[in-house]
């Protein structure tokens, strides 16, 4: 094997990242090395690229970035017993200690000591990327390679919209990106009776129709709270699933659900959001979750189900494919708001 390899590397505190050789990563002895099939970019990958507020007070360059992948494994570490050389694989990203409280509880996914791939250590956009054993997650022969790379930000969706009863129930997805549109087909496929995608971009909005959303709401085009009040018959809906991390979004998420209702907050806001908590939370008897990452791994075997299913077209989702030497061009895309989800080929 040649022991350098193409890799995009977030080379300095500043906006943009560049494409260069670097060394194939070391396989330790409970670690696996893959090489990179298809690894699709993702909102956090665009905050690093741009270099925000947050990026710059998280990660530490220059290092290999991206988290999101599928690939074979082509080496592992002399104390590996569950991982060979030719599986078909993708990963778990975030990597946790096993034995703080969260994790000896069943909550690893909230691990206190959590380092992430691509974000705390060297990611995917490369040729390949090296893993801890317990991270891999095996994938079916028969999954393409495409829609194997979107299986965890996917999960992020289930987690998501299954932290409730789904089922019956009418959900708004606040933020079509290709996380919001991926919750959209979820809980369509959990058995909502009812999806409002809200989103300002039209080209999304359609997108988010095409994943199955009933009701499709801009912004600049109708108050989303008035109108999902009137299509619910004043109610307001049982789930928000709040994806755009905008404080007015927010805002009006807290005020469409029902009383009773629940909030399952994926985004990350820039900035604090102030909400009214005696009315909008409190007199209404909301549940509020913040949800970070995946369940490990129950969330996984969820995710691997919805796509086994009929009820989910995940290689739609997919909507630009790049090689990894036009890595600009699918962050360019992504800035645009003109894609779902953006597969780079090693």
């Amino acid at each position: 094997m040649n022991r350098t390899m193409k890799a995009v590397v977030k080379q300095d505190r500043a906006r943009g990242a560049v494409l260069k050789e670097v060394p194939v990563p070391t396989c330790g002895a409970q670690e696996v090395l893959i090489k990179v099939k298809a690894t699709s970019i993702c909102g956090t990958d665009v905050h690093i690229y741009e270099w925000d507020e947050w990026s710059a007070s998280r990660v530490k360059p220059p290092y290999v970035f991206g988290h999101e992948f599928s690939g074979e494994v082509v080496e592992t570490g002399s104390l590996v017993k569950s991982v060979k050389v030719g599986d078909q694989v993708s990963a778990e990203t975030h990597i946790v200690c096993g034995r703080c409280p969260q994790c000896m509880s069943g909550n690893a996914h909230i691990c206190e000591k959590t380092e992430i791939i691509g974000v705390d250590r060297d990611g995917c956009f490369a040729e390949y990327v090296v893993l801890p054993e317990e991270n891999i997650w095996q994938n079916e022969k028969s999954l393409p390679w495409d829609e194997a790379s979107i299986q965890e930000p996917m999960g992020n969706a289930v987690h998501t919209v299954l932290a409730g009863e789904t089922a019956g129930r009418t959900a708004a997805i606040i933020g079509c990106g290709p996380i919001g549109l991926m919750a959209c087909a979820v809980a369509k496929a959990a058995g909502a009776a009812e999806v409002f995608a809200i989103d300002l971009n039209p080209y999304r909005l359609e997108l988010a129709q095409s994943q199955g959303a009933d009701y499709i709401v801009n912004p600049l085009e109708n108050d989303p709270v008035q109108y999902i009040r009137e299509k619910t018959g004043g109610r307001g809906v049982d789930i928000v699933c709040e994806m755009s991390g905008h404080p007015v979004a927010m805002n009006q998420g807290f005020k469409m659900a029902t009383n009773g209702g629940r909030i399952s907050i994926l985004s990350l806001p820039v900035r604090p959001v102030e909400i009214d908590i005696t009315n909008d939370i409190v007199f209404k008897g909301l549940t509020v979750q913040g949800i970070t990452g995946r369940k490990m791994f129950q969330t996984w075997q969820q995710t691997a189900g919805l796509l086994r299913s009929d009820k989910m077209d995940a290689a739609s989702i997919i909507t630009h494919r790049f090689p990894l030497e036009d890595f600009e061009k699918g962050f360019d895309l992504m800035l645009d708001g003109k894609c779902g989800k953006v597969v780079l080929h090693p």
